[in-house]
């Protein structure tokens, strides 16, 4: 189903994506500043910095991006604490939604979430009402291009991963939240490039929305993403593909 795929919603995105980027390299760069402040500035001994620097790098951040963004978190962002806050709640027409958010001021970003689920027919919820339904896994996704399909799940499922399927142009490997990076950083090591590559949470099962329901619930959507705070937003609800 088009919702269970990371490539399908990167396809819905890619029509904003451009106008958007400057958002992701903040968001992005958010994200480098969190690594290197629980774990240093040097990717070689922090495994989640360089989980965030295969993503960025996913994203076409150039290098340049990435370098200024990691030295200005080890220096001038010392003083800056960013709290990771995890918000759940159902949309219109009953569409799980997990969102994950790093923000300076916790009662702006708890009000900005709550505002877009209730201007578009949804409800926040508490903590756990909804993530029971998502798996968390690690995604990477690889463009056809890269190698014939027998080649590319080799090497996957030899890396560790859990799962590899193919679809419309696209590789979506799967693995266990502790094995992603090891998974990643051996297919990296075979010169594999990614259009994606993160820990996503993945729904078991998808929800069914009406087209008025879906054109309120993608306005919900765009809302959160557009919210600076906001890093991720995942949910279970069916959305067509937008070519």
């Amino acid at each position: 189903m088009s919702g269970h795929s990371k490539w399908s919603t990167i396809k819905n995105k890619k029509g904003k994506a451009d106008a958007a980027r400057g958002k992701v390299f903040t968001k992005i760069g958010r994200e480098l500043a969190v690594a290197v402040k629980l774990g240093g500035p040097d990717p070689a001994s922090n495994s989640r910095l360089r989980d965030v620097i295969a993503k960025a790098k996913a994203n076409n951040m150039p290098n340049d991006n990435i370098t200024r963004s990691i030295k200005k978190a080890s220096g001038e962002l010392g003083n800056i604490n960013y709290e990771e806050l995890t918000y759940e709640g159902y949309g219109i027409g009953g569409a799980a939604v997990i969102v994950e958010t790093m923000t300076d001021n916790k009662n702006r970003t708890v009000g900005e979430v709550r505002h877009a689920f209730d201007k578009f027919g949804g409800s926040l919820g508490t903590n756990g009402s909804v993530s029971f339904m998502f798996d968390k896994k690690g995604v990477i996704v690889i463009d056809t291009e890269a190698g014939d399909e027998d080649t590319v799940m080799e090497a996957a499922l030899e890396a560790g991963a859990e799962d590899f399927s193919a679809e419309d142009g696209a590789y979506e490997i799967t693995t266990a939240p502790e094995d992603f990076s090891a998974v990643r950083e051996a297919l990296e090591g075979q010169g594999y490039e990614f259009l994606s590559a993160e820990i996503d949470m993945v729904p078991q099962t998808m929800t069914s929305l009406s087209e008025e329901q879906r054109k309120q619930f993608e306005k919900m959507l765009d809302m959160l993403e557009d919210n600076d705070d906001v890093q991720n937003v995942y949910h279970n609800a069916d959305l067509p593909d937008e070519e």
